[in-house]
């Protein structure tokens, strides 16, 4: 039976392991004490928490499948039906229904809401009429800002399509790529015509629904962090924890042999193909005396990093945040410190059965240049979050119990000219018999994304037999 090694037991790994159950012999090597990256559950106030990634995208399939194959699908829930709404100007602010990434396809919609100014909602109004854009040409890529701004201003980029992006990848409009980032407005770009009108007509030409619209994401009860510790058992595959991978050799006649520190010790293992689930910056280091090529793209790529604090209070007999509010985003114009937060009681109701008697929320803090936040010790984290929190929601007092959890270099930058990185990577790739590569870096940073890409590479593995 072929043989196969998994540099890296975060999911994406994990799901390589599981696609290749029953076909290979897999040995997933992880640095930490534990599988899941940035899926991890712990119990805080004691009731689980999430302390990274606490939803899975339901628009695409793939962790959702992985889930239901792993034995979790009657684990799997819908949030409480919410709308996306902005702390902005002193208030919270809904954003109506029928938005794209927070650009509404009806400016009409924004009307007396106050997410945007008068000029800045007479100027999105503008859109159709604006001459046409130079037409993208194929193959080209812009800013995400660098389109959007000529087309919908610079207010609306700010205060709508920013928070968003924040959330998901940590970066900004002006650096993010909209081939790679947003890429449902390429073909509005490559045409050059009116985006609202573009976004009507997506949305017109959908079939007409017959029934409640399905989740765009999904929780698990019990925290996400229950996911790669699933498939990691599913998988059959032999893992090792507190195993750092540190140079791979090729081994004569074929097969690549990998040196690794583990806690008893360096050891080498040999294998009929690799399959590197790591960040860009490690991935690079394994690569690099085999691949000069790999190694530049990869350690080309630019990371931002974040924080999750994690509060639990003791729920208010009366006030408090509104039962209908999961969460909300911040525009960075505004100014604050942190760039989201969710009430985790609220967003899911396993969470708020589990611990009635408690308030869990969570705030995020960390943009791309924003380094500096990181840093801060727990302490000033904790205190800056709270107070920023009872600015948006109301007196919550005290906190039961509060964690800080530091996720540096986390996310991967899709800057201008991303997916060309990605295609030179997967080139280089390509001049090395038996080694793969998956994970957030290639095609989203999502768990579906990373599912998929562990999956194709995995595939891709057996084929080289």
């Amino acid at each position: 039976m072929r043989s196969v090694i998994v540099i890296g037991g975060g999911i994406s790994g994990l799901a390589a392991a599981w696609e290749l159950r029953g076909q290979a012999e897999v040995t997933v090597l992880e640095a930490s004490d534990r599988v899941g990256g940035k899926l991890r559950t712990s119990v805080l106030a004691g009731t689980p928490v999430d302390e990274g990634a606490e939803s899975i995208m339901a628009l695409r399939p793939e962790a959702v499948r992985l889930a239901e194959e792993v034995g979790l699908g009657e684990s799997l829930c819908d949030p409480a039906p919410a709308p996306v709404t902005f702390w902005t100007r002193d208030a919270l602010r809904p954003l109506p229904a029928g938005h794209v990434m927070g650009i509404p396809a009806d400016p009409a919609a924004l009307d007396g809401t106050g997410l945007l100014s008068p000029e800045g909602l007479a100027r999105l109004a503008q859109e159709e009429a604006i001459p046409a854009s130079p037409a993208l040409a194929e193959g080209t890529d812009i800013s995400i800002a660098g389109y959007l701004v000529p087309r919908i201003g610079r207010e609306a980029v700010d205060r709508l399509v920013e928070p968003l992006l924040g959330g998901i990848y940590a970066g900004r409009t002006d650096r993010l790529s909209l081939r790679s980032a947003m890429p449902f407005l390429a073909p509005a770009a490559a045409s050059g015509d009116s985006l609202l009108a573009g976004l009507r007509r997506r949305r017109e030409s959908r079939p007409p629904s017959t029934g409640p619209r399905p989740s765009v994401v999904r929780g698990i009860v019990g925290g996400t962090g229950r996911l790669p510790r699933a498939v990691a058992a599913a998988s059959g595959a032999r893992v090792l924890t507190h195993s750092t991978a540190l140079a791979l050799e090729r081994v004569p006649g074929g097969g690549w042999r990998v040196h690794a520190a583990t806690g008893q010790g360096p050891t080498t293992l040999d294998a009929d193909a690799v399959i590197i689930a790591l960040p860009a910056h490690a991935a690079a280091t394994l690569l690099g005396p085999h691949s000069p090529a790999a190694q530049a793209e990869l350690d080309g790529v630019r990371h931002a990093g974040s924080a999750v604090i994690t509060m639990a209070f003791a729920r208010p007999r009366q006030g408090g945040p509104s039962p209908g509010l999961n969460g909300f985003l911040v525009p960075p114009v505004d100014g604050r410190t942190i760039k989201a937060a969710t009430i985790l009681s609220h967003k899911w109701p396993w969470q708020g059965a589990d611990a009635p008697t408690k308030l869990i929320l969570r705030a995020s803090v960390g943009r791309v240049g924003e380094e500096h936040l990181i840093g801060l010790d727990d302490r000033r984290l904790i205190g800056l979050a709270q107070r920023e929190l009872a600015h948006a929601l109301g007196p919550l007092g005290e906190p039961l119990e509060s964690r800080v959890t530091r996720w540096p270099q986390g996310l991967p930058q899709y800057e201008v000219g991303h997916a060309d990185r990605v295609a030179a990577i997967r080139d280089a790739i390509s001049r090395l018999p038996g080694v793969e590569v998956c994970g957030a870096l290639y095609e989203g940073v999502g768990v579906a994304a990373c599912v998929a890409t562990g999956r194709a590479a995995a595939e891709r593995s057996l084929e080289e037999r």
